[in-house]
């Protein structure tokens, strides 16, 4: 694999990682009763618990596309 198609891929994935992120935040942000209520027909679910589990999950996928995606771009860019 050349440097310049591996950067592509990493760009790639920022971008399709990122969107999913923002997906997830505007979909518990404008959702947030309806998909509160979905889950804790399943799970016995504070609001407080949920609000919590959520944030934290978001907080840890962000994080790993920094360090899976973002961080090996920018090696790449400034190797290159």
């Amino acid at each position: 694999m050349t440097p310049e198609l591996l950067r592509e891929i990493f760009g790639w994935g920022v971008l399709i990682n990122m969107g999913l992120l923002l997906w997830w935040l505007l979909f518990i942000t404008l959702a947030h009763d309806w998909t509160y209520r979905f889950h804790s027909r399943w799970f016995k679910l504070t609001v407080e618990q949920f609000d919590a589990i959520h944030y934290q999950g978001m907080a840890i996928y962000k994080i790993s596309i920094f360090l899976l995606y973002i961080v090996p771009w920018l090696a790449l860019h400034i190797a290159a």
